[in-house]
């Protein structure tokens, strides 16, 4: 499966971004789609994940309540719509695919977008 990240840009504080994620090469509905972000220096962490179907999603408490995961199985593409953004979710984001739906295991990784927030 390859995955293809957009939709990153320089936005202000309390702007909001929408990240899409298109895979290609494999069965989209079959994998759980996450979001992961690593800022400069720092470690990568998860932000979000998504059920194969789309009923169940799943966030990082740092971003809960502001960030919304959707995919659309039609498309292939897995969405991070981000709102009421901070200076602190300044990073590049990824997103990823899991074949077994273990919370740490994703077997597939697009290449990233970088989002920057401004204050």
């Amino acid at each position: 499966v390859q995955l293809q990240a957009s939709g990153g840009g320089l936005v202000q504080a309390g702007g909001s971004l929408r990240l899409s994620c298109a895979a290609s090469g494999g069965t989209f509905r079959r994998y759980v789609m996450g979001w992961f972000r690593q800022a400069p220096g720092k470690e990568r962490e998860f932000v979000a994940r998504i059920s194969r179907s789309g009923s169940s999603t799943y966030y990082a408490d740092s971003v809960k309540g502001r960030f919304t995961i959707s995919r659309d199985n039609e498309k292939n593409t897995v969405f991070l719509q981000m709102n009421s953004l901070k200076p602190e979710d300044t990073a590049v984001y990824y997103c990823a695919a899991s074949a077994t739906g273990s919370f740490g295991e994703y077997n597939y990784w697009g290449q990233g977008t970088l989002v920057t927030v401004s204050s």
